[in-house]
């Protein structure tokens, strides 16, 4: 069986998308152009027979850091070696930066064998979020787009510009909320189900309860996904309150060095990217 491991194409970013809403991973509706702007070269198919099998991203968002995911193998595909082949052909491309991942515990032993280490936990939230209504709380214009996109990389430990600078610019499915003083912001995008809200960036739980409730409302939907790391206790004490319910877990999993990040991330953008 002959498998050609290669870049994948914008048009090939948005089926792997297709096929991961396929697998119940729910991407937002307008996901694969701000994927792709990430990084045009960090998506990576293996082909056979002439048609794309299996697929995987390793996004290099800065010098330093490498983020991997959309790791996925068409069923009938499955069990063949075409996913771990493509696996070692993607890593490359990060070269000598950390990789981070967010990995289901399922699939924690195999990256463990690539020398990835657990570093933390993510926990998906869902339920439906109240009507916001806050003064202090506004949506974000194109012109302040570069304060949150370095306020991001501060929160992170490293900067991911490219992606930020694509994910908080407005659009139809997917709008982003701020304080009115600029320590917060929000992301919503509009999903199959629903919408994701992330990254959430906030001084403290309530300010990113009000963040989300306002990223939601300007979408026009209240039902929420929200993938909230586990140190952020009274965030997802909050989320808990208004009903919400945890349905899985994942593994902050790295390959190098820990970044080092400030307390202000309550919510994960992506688990894709990040």
């Amino acid at each position: 069986m002959s498998v050609t491991c290669r870049t994948a194409t914008v048009t090939e970013v948005g089926t792997l998308l297709d096929w991961a809403a396929q697998e119940g991973w729910n991407p937002g509706l307008d996901d694969a152009a701000p994927f792709h702007a990430a990084d045009p070269h960090g998506f990576f198919v293996a082909e056979t027979q002439g048609q794309p099998v299996a697929g995987i991203s390793v996004v290099n968002h800065d010098g330093s850091t490498a983020f991997l995911g959309l790791y996925l193998c068409l069923p009938d595909w499955r069990g063949r070696g075409i996913g771990l082949r493509l696996w070692h052909h993607a890593l490359t491309h990060a070269g000598a930066r950390r990789v981070l991942l967010d990995g289901v515990a399922a699939q924690q032993a195999n990256y463990a064998k690539s020398g990835f280490r657990k570093i933390g936990e993510t926990r998906r939230w869902r339920g439906d979020l109240p009507p916001a209504r806050h003064d202090d709380i506004r949506t974000i214009h194109p012109a302040d787009i570069p304060a949150l996109v370095a306020l991001d990389a501060a929160v992170q430990g490293y900067s991911r510009d490219r992606f930020m600078q694509a994910w908080l610019y407005p659009t139809a499915t997917r709008r982003s909320v701020m304080t009115a003083d600029g320590t917060g912001f929000a992301t919503a995008r509009l999903c199959h189900d629903g919408c994701k809200i992330g990254p959430v960036i906030a001084p403290d739980a309530d300010t990113a309860l009000r963040l989300s409730a306002s990223a939601a409302q300007v979408l026009g939907t209240r039902r929420a996904t929200i993938d909230v790391p586990a140190d952020q206790a009274g965030f997802a004490a909050g989320l808990q309150g208004l009903a919400f319910q945890t349905s899985f877990a994942t593994a902050r999993m790295v390959r190098g060095t820990v970044p080092t990040l400030l307390p202000h991330g309550h919510a994960t953008a992506t688990l894709e990217l990040g």
